[in-house]
């Protein structure tokens, strides 16, 4: 099976919507070796490793938001597929990447311009930057969840929704965030990993 094939079995999308995954892949593969987007390992597993992982964050939000924010965005995950995602789902969706590395947040831009996104790219540190009072923040790969939680509280809008992945530590890391946040935490079986789950995470407050 393919990755696209494997792609469309979990999340059914149009054709238009796999072309832009596909030309993805190839930005990918391009400025990979100069810029190490992702690991070299994982680019033959892109698919599943990176667009299947970072799609289940956008399946996790049942009712379109007007604002997302995704946080450290890197070589585009969640971000870039969140942007796929929502071109054709929620397309009056306002989605913003935050990247502080000058040359990845160079590919973000390049890449939203040759698939047709229109989101914006933030090359500015996540505590540095404005408060974007988003409806979602999400943040892949980032942090440890306190520290995520601090991301999230200031840049959440009221009543907003933080999406986290998370892995086989998960519950040591809630528990952890516990001591300093109030909050209620749904984690939902991650698509991609049996011992990972992908938590979305409400009523932020501190302690």
């Amino acid at each position: 099976m393919s990755g696209a094939e494997l792609f469309q079995r979990h999340f059914d999308v149009s054709r238009e919507t796999l072309d832009r995954l596909t030309t993805l892949e190839a930005l990918l593969r391009k400025w990979n070796p100069a810029i190490n987007l992702v690991s070299a390992q994982t680019l033959d597993d892109i698919w599943g490793r990176h667009f299947l992982d970072s799609a289940q964050l956008f399946h996790c939000i049942e009712e379109a938001p007007a604002s997302w924010a995704d946080l450290g965005s890197g070589g585009g995950f969640p971000g870039l597929i969140i942007g796929i995602l929502a071109k054709e789902k929620w397309p009056e969706m306002q989605l913003t990447l935050v990247e502080s590395d000058k040359r990845k947040s160079a590919f973000l831009i390049n890449a939203a311009r040759e698939l047709g996104l229109g989101l914006k790219v933030k090359p500015e540190r996540i505590e540095k930057t404005a408060p974007l009072q988003a409806d979602v923040v999400s943040a892949r790969a980032l942090a440890a969840l306190p520290k995520l939680l601090e991301f999230a509280e200031r840049h959440l809008g009221a009543n907003g929704t933080a999406i986290f992945p998370k892995g086989e530590r998960w519950k040591e890391e809630v528990a952890l965030a516990e001591a300093s946040w109030s909050f209620t935490s749904e984690p939902r079986e991650s698509l991609t990993d049996p011992q990972a789950v992908v938590l979305k995470i409400r009523g932020l407050k501190r302690v």
